[in-house]
């Protein structure tokens, strides 16, 4: 893999420096991030970071979170078509609801995967922080980070209107419009999606399409500058998903592939999925001192209209209801985060930034599996329903604070460390209801516990400038997972809310940054090593449909990365993105029958063991009075294997997709036809442990346009 890597990067050179001698003007931008809570030159920050920028993330053509998958090394997002997403980085995997990377949008945290905003709308950039980031982002950050932050208004009024169109039945309309509403003091911006889709399965029961889909984004920010120093800014999103068919799930892998996008369920029920997100924001800029406080409620109301069909087949043997009114299913969290940091001063080789962060969450959620006619076969209750409440409540403070102190002209040295508590609360009680029975009857009285966490997140980074270009760096992160309680479940032999504690991660890293070429070549690459212990092991458990978390083992992870774009004269872009990751289990004793095996040796869930992107770029001016251009372009991708389940039975072999852009911009206008998927690749794109699975898209092409004024 070395050898390739070096020999791609000596091609690229030998390339670009037979035409940077004619073309010195064209350059790779120089990138704004805000990785450390602060704003900074990519290429300067001690981080393995990735960024898209508003234009880049066009030309990907990227609507949803889960089309970042393999854009980035080591990165891999999953979902089996409920709208959730299960995110990947170098083999620290989101298992559960607790997420294992964090997502940020406009600097307030996608607290789990019942407040988390999917679709992308209005984005100006997009940052990827691979490793734990536990110092300064906290809990559930110990992959890393995606943070997403969005146009904010200015005095410059400004706006698009957006359309695509593509096969399935695909319509997709954005606007946006940011303007003064006085001059130098008040800014709005507003901005809105509404996307509809016909579905890519086929019910056979039904004999109609499944997943049919509608999403509406808003997106709206009010900005107020009360001096030079002080700024609040109000944002706030909601997020409404319709599904006519949440889970377009085959019973097994091999009937995915060999039927695909073919179901036959007989319940498949309309999710209604509505999340909302605020958050108000204070910011100070000073001489000396930055202060800023962000307040944030998230909400999110997720529930099945009619019965959701829990065996995935004709039969009626297993549904799930959970519309029980507004007060149930209906998860909220308020954060609060308040920080102070130094301002950057040439002539100080000191910088510093400290601040806490406190939540409060709470979880009310009632569910009921329904035993149909068909229950029978299996051994269930005809006609009965098992109906299970669980109430939790949540609570966290933490310490955060860093400071990097520069040694020499060269050399940094950057400490970090943090301070998080929490505690959570859980109650609940079981019910059993038959046909015929007007009330249902308590099978399990009402039972509560609670549990302290605590974790100490401390970080280490040297950095040294080799020279402008170039930067060796190397770091030490420890990272945590937050723990939890089980819920009741209707199974006799699960104990119910039982603590299971948090997943620590030590991870290690080298890493080297460098521009070439007059800043016509970039190359990162990076190596690090990761240890987790007291991994937490999700098993999903039926037919109640929830999980069971249990403290099961250690993981070793260990890998190698690789981010090269090159310019190649006036009109050509080449890239390429490469990781290697090896992640097992050093330890996993899990119960099966009446003893134990032992899965020790075994891969990692939803880690591929080698991600790779490859694209190339033709832009040409074809007339530059009428401002007139052309865009190509191409993308490869390929994903390695990747297991679903702790015994490693189901997986995906490594498989590849092809993607294309055609783009013709005239002015303010940009038009363009994409395809995706070109190959039509059958893959696999998520599986349950039990074996249910979900497809990855098929081939998709369509029309987009876009006008800017």
């Amino acid at each position: 893999m070395k050898f390739k890597i070096s020999l791609l990067a000596a091609v690229i050179c030998a390339a670009a420096g037979h035409v940077t001698a004619q073309t010195q003007e064209r350059q790779l931008d120089e990138v704004t991030v805000t990785a450390q809570k602060q704003e900074e030159n990519q290429q300067e920050v001690p981080v393995s970071i990735s960024s898209l920028t508003e234009k880049e993330i066009r030309q990907f053509r990227l609507w949803n979170n889960r089309d970042l998958s393999a854009l980035f090394p080591n990165f891999y997002a999953a979902h089996s078509g409920d709208g959730r997403t299960v995110n990947s980085i170098r083999g620290i995997a989101t298992t559960s609801y607790d997420p294992a990377v964090a997502t940020y949008i406009d600097g307030v945290i996608q607290f789990d995967l019942d407040t988390y905003i999917n679709p992308l709308l209005d984005v100006e950039r997009i940052e990827v922080l691979r490793g734990p980031q536990g110092t300064l982002y906290g809990r559930n950050a110990m992959g890393g980070v995606i943070n997403i932050i969005t146009k904010k208004p200015s005095n410059e009024t400004k706006g698009f209107f957006g359309f695509d169109f593509g096969n399935y039945k695909l319509g997709r309309y954005s606007v946006g419009v940011q303007t003064p509403l006085i001059k130098d003091k008040l800014f709005l911006g507003v901005s809105g999606l509404y996307e509809t889709h016909g579905g890519f399965f086929t019910n056979e029961f039904t004999g109609g399409s499944f997943d049919r889909r509608n999403t509406f984004l808003g997106n709206y920010n009010l900005r107020y500058l009360a001096s030079n120093k002080w700024s609040m800014s109000l944002n706030v999103k909601n997020n409404n998903n319709r599904n006519q068919g949440a889970f377009p799930l085959a019973g097994s892998i091999s009937q995915a592939l060999d039927n695909p996008f073919v179901l036959n369920q007989d319940s498949p029920a309309r999710m209604r999925d509505d999340v909302f997100n605020a958050s108000l924001s204070v910011d100070y800029t000073g001489e000396k001192i930055n202060f800023s406080s962000q307040t944030a409620y998230q909400e999110n109301y997720r529930i099945y209209e009619g019965d959701l069909d829990g065996d995935f087949s004709p039969l009626d043997i297993v549904t799930i209801f959970n519309d029980y009114g507004r007060e149930w299913n209906r998860v909220s969290v308020w954060t609060q985060e308040m920080k102070i940091s130094s301002v950057k001063n040439p002539e100080s080789k000191f910088s510093w930034l400290t601040g806490v962060f406190g939540f409060i969450q709470d979880e009310p959620v009632k569910q009921a599996t329904n035993f149909g006619a068909d229950g029978a076969l299996f051994g269930a209750p005809v006609n009965a329903s098992s109906i299970l409440t669980n109430i939790g409540n949540n609570r966290g403070f933490a310490w955060f604070g860093s400071a990097t102190y520069q040694l020499t002209d060269r050399f940094d040295v950057n400490l970090g460390m943090r301070y998080d508590v929490e505690r959570r609360e859980l109650r609940g009680f079981g019910e059993f209801q038959a046909q015929g029975m007007p009330d249902p009857i308590v099978v399990q009285p009402e039972i509560s516990a609670s549990a302290n966490f605590s974790a100490f997140s401390p970080k280490a980074i040297m950095s040294y400038r080799l020279n402008q270009e170039q930067m060796l760096f190397a770091s030490f992160a420890r990272g945590f997972r937050a723990g939890g309680l089980t819920p009741i479940s209707s199974n006799p032999s699960e104990s119910p809310l039982q603590p299971f504690d948090p997943e620590f991660s030590n991870n290690f890293e080298v890493g080297m940054k460098n521009d070439f070429l007059d800043n016509t070549l970039r190359w990162n690459v990076s190596a690090f090593f990761t240890t987790v212990d007291n991994i937490q092991v999700p098993q999903l458990v039926l037919p109640d449909a929830i999980v069971i978390t249990r403290n099961e083992g250690q993981l070793t992870s260990k890998g190698l990365e690789s981010e090269l774009t090159a310019l190649i004269g006036n009109n050509f872009t080449l890239g390429w993105n490469a990781g290697i990751t090896d992640a097992r289990f050093t330890t996993l004793d899990l119960a099966a029958g009446e003893g134990n095996v032992d899965y020790s040796g075994n891969r990692q869930l939803f880690t591929p063991n080698f991600t790779s992107l490859a694209l190339a770029q033709y832009q040409k001016v074809l007339n530059s009075e009428k401002e007139i251009s052309l865009l190509l372009r191409a993308e490869w991708q390929y994903i390695g294997e990747t297991f679903f389940d702790l015994p490693n039975t189901l997986s995906q072999d490594p498989y590849q997709l092809v993607n294309a852009r055609i783009g013709l911009n005239v002015k303010n206008v940009e038009l363009g036809f994409w395809m995706r998927n070109i190959t039509n690749t059958r893959y696999v794109a998520y599986a349950y442990n039990f074996g249910a699975a979900h497809l990855g898209e098929p081939a998709t092409f369509g029309l987009s346009g876009r006008l800017n004024f």
